[in-house]
């Protein structure tokens, strides 16, 4: 494609607007602005579904750190070289017809809009607030889905573009320090702890895969508390934390985020190295000073040169010196203001509390399985301290004494935390505040999740006694009006109950809280012995036992709850009570008509997601109509459209209900659950407890809730040590008093 537009004029006008902008910046709005001026010559206008300067150049330039004024100007400017080229094109297509005097510059006249548009909401330009900032700060989210709109354009118009897809999307997408600090520059944090780093954006709103999630929204985050955000499955409460993080809601540059939402991935680099590498800015610092050390290494050698190859004068070798010397001092003082001696120890530190070991520290990541690289990644963030951490279920892969540590840290977390989660005992402990999302709204709370129940309730009791009596008041109104409208004597009051009406708020009905139920069918019954192990040994050689000379009696009311350490074998151990793994020696009886139904804590894996929920059981399952594997999903809340959708856009909650539901099909005598409280709302947890207690069969239980252990069951077997034996105290509780004192003792 030729180019249409002056691509040295736009480059000058850039570098002077935006002085020390990114060469790649630079380089994409060219070829950007050369596309669009193709597209104008090519169908005679602009295409009316975007607007390049607006949509995507601006807050491009203002990322990379331009002040509001200069940016409208430069916006301005590069809007004047499209509309000369619709000009053209309006020419080349209507030569008979004369030219006015000047060009009609509409693309201009927009911007000019948007600008005072902006300037009336009270727009604030966040960039020159930022820190002092040592790497690219292209938003690589924002560059890949231009990339993906231009690629789209140019293939529907038949037209090779210009340029290839920006360096920096190619540039290790899954690179170690890739924990989703690619949205936020380095920052230089010592320079913004003076900065106020509360968050508050209001009248926002959110969709996801064409579902609205929020509208016209605020949230209000003070800057050292710590939210709880809950709400039920698939209310969006992880698409509105991936909003925050890369930035779609409208944070402060200065304020680093961090979220922690998936596992990181695995390479040669040792476990506790890869947490130190997470604090970017220190890593900067540390090869910043080994550079400048080197270089006055450099300087000491006789005859060094200079940067054209000149030996140098002894006048030009001592000012090299303190200008070294000072660039040295600096990063040396800002190493010892974020005490980056102490650094080793407090990576060790962090991950002991999450259960590495040692010997753990010096294995490389590759090594560690998903559960534990999930640890690692969570380590890294907690190491880092963002201003804003956020934190998805984060739970999920903890044991009990890792869940207490947690715990304990983050009550210590001096910068802001958002997290979700379904673990009420995790956030009595935790949040200082409450965020209920629900109706596409944020409802927050003062207090811990107690608190929040407690004023939950009692607010909506107030809001239904204010809906109430407003009803009763409009009522009455329109009773009055309705009888003295007409009336000459009248007319006036009537007139006056009318403005009455009109002026009153339009109160919405309080949201019914709708009810969750899960249902297991009953089984037949079955006479015993049902399932035993008889001196079970399990392992995967001889110098590795995993179990020894386990002995376990289990009948059709078993309702047992197996803990223990993450690796101590638990997941070992139901595997062979269902038979998908053998026994190294010893026995395992199930009986001949026994159905064990099994939900692994992996489970996801097990769906084909392309499928729709009936269409995944019909896979697994054949034999029954659509209907009766919709009735099985119904029976897990999975009903409507939500049972025709395909489970990739379903959320880790539904897809636990549709695993749920996969169960039930089989008719179980046993449940055998791995965690099978991951991912579930607090409603569904409920739902699960509630039909547990009420299944006919026996059950047998890993999880680390331990509000949903002490409900459903009703012993407990504690597995460590290669060894699995029954716990003689008063229940989970004391299991963690056991395994975790109290700080003060």
């Amino acid at each position: 494609m030729s180019e249409q537009l002056d691509q040295k004029k736009i480059q000058q006008l850039i570098q002077s607007h935006v002085p020390g902008v990114d060469e790649i910046i630079v380089e994409y709005v060219q070829g950007y602005l050369n596309d669009a001026a193709a597209t104008i010559l090519s169908t005679g206008k602009a295409d009316e579904t975007e607007d390049p300067i607006e949509d995507l150049i601006r807050p491009m330039l203002e990322d990379a750190g331009g002040g509001a004024g200069k940016i409208d100007a430069l916006c301005i400017k590069l809007s004047g070289l499209l509309s000369e080229v619709e000009h053209k094109a309006d020419a080349q297509k209507r030569p008979s017809l004369e030219k006015l005097a000047a060009p009609v510059n509409m693309i201009a006249q927009r911007a000019q809009i948007n600008k005072a548009t902006r300037a009336h909401a009270g727009g604030t330009d966040l960039a020159h607030t930022k820190g002092r900032s040592v790497a690219s700060q292209v938003d690589i989210k924002k560059l890949r889905k231009a990339e993906a709109r231009i690629a789209a354009k140019m293939e529907k118009r038949g037209i090779k573009s210009r340029y290839e897809a920006s360096k920096l999307i190619n540039e290790n997408p899954l690179d170690d320090d890739d924990l989703l600090m690619k949205v936020n520059p380095i920052l230089d944090y010592t320079s913004t702890r003076d900065k106020i780093k509360d968050i508050k954006v209001e009248g926002f709103d959110i969709s996801y895969a064409g579902k609205r999630i929020l509208t016209n929204s605020n949230i209000h985050l003070v800057y050292g508390r710590r939210y709880g955000l809950i709400g039920r499955n698939g209310i969006g409460k992880s698409t509105l934390l991936r909003n925050i993080a890369y930035r779609e809601l409208a944070v402060p540059t200065y304020i680093s985020i961090l979220f922690v939402e998936q596992e990181m991935v695995g390479d040669d680099t040792t476990a506790i190295r890869s947490v130190l590498k997470a604090d970017l800015f220190r890593e900067q610092m540390l090869r910043d000073e080994a550079s400048i050390i080197e270089e006055l290494k450099k300087l000491d050698e006789p005859s060094p040169l200079d940067e054209r190859g000149e030996v140098m004068s002894k006048h030009e070798i001592e000012a090299k010196k303190n200008e070294m010397g000072d660039r040295l001092n600096s990063i040396m003082s800002k190493l010892q203001d974020i005490e980056s001696d102490k650094a080793e120890s407090k990576a060790g530190e962090i991950l002991s509390g999450l259960g590495f070991s040692a010997s753990d520290f010096q294995r490389p990541t590759k090594s560690f399985s998903g559960g534990w690289r999930m640890r690692l990644s969570l380590a890294r963030a907690l190491f880092c301290r963002p201003d804003l951490l956020l934190l998805d279920e984060p739970t999920n892969m903890l044991d009990i004494p890792a869940v207490v540590w947690l715990e304990r840290y983050l009550r210590t977390w001096k910068s802001t935390l958002l997290v979700v989660s379904h673990d009420r005992e995790f956030l009595d402990e935790v949040a200082t505040d409450i965020i209920h999302q629900h109706s596409e709204q944020l409802d927050q709370y003062r207090g811990n999740f107690k608190a929040f129940w407690a004023t939950r309730e009692e607010r909506r009791k107030n809001q239904m006694r204010e809906y109430e009596s407003q009803m009763q008041y409009r009522a009455h109104l329109q009773d009055f009006i309705d009888r003295w409208r007409y009336n000459a004597n009248r007319a006036a009051q009537a007139q006056m109950k009318i403005k009455i009406l009109e002026k009153l708020p339009e109160l919405e009905k309080p949201e019914d809280d709708k009810v969750v139920t899960f249902s297991f069918p009953d089984p037949d019954s079955i006479s015993p012995p049902v399932l035993y192990m008889d001196d079970v040994t399990f392992g995967y050689s001889a110098e590795r036992k995993i179990l020894e000379k386990v002995n376990i009696d289990m009948q059709m009311d078993a309702r047992v709850a197996i803990v223990g350490p993450n690796g101590a074998g638990k997941t070992t151990l139901l595997k062979l009570l269902i038979g998908t793994l053998n026994p190294t020696s010893g026995i395992v009886h199930r009986h001949g008509r026994l159905r064990i139904a099994y939900f692994s804590q992996h489970h996801v894996d097990q769906l084909d997601v392309g499928l729709t929920a009936v269409g995944q059981l019909r896979k697994v399952f054949p034999g029954n109509t659509d209907e009766e594997y919709r009735r099985h999903l119904g029976a897990f809340g999975i009903t409507g459209m939500t049972a025709l959708q395909e489970i990739k856009t379903l959320s880790g909650g539904q897809k636990s209900r549709v695993t749920f539901a996969g169960l039930a099909v089989q008719q179980p005598h046993f449940l055998v659950l791995d965690e099978p409280t991951n991912h579930l709302d607090m409603e569904s947890i409920d739902a699960l407890t509630n039909a547990l207690k009420a299944f006919k069969g026996g059950v047998v239980l890993v999880s680390h809730d331990e509000r949903f252990i002490d409900t459903v069951c009703t012993e407990m077997w504690v597995c460590a040590d290669g060894k699995v034996s029954k716990f003689s105290g008063d229940g989970i509780k004391d299991y963690k008093k056991m395994i975790c004192p109290p700080e003060d003792q």
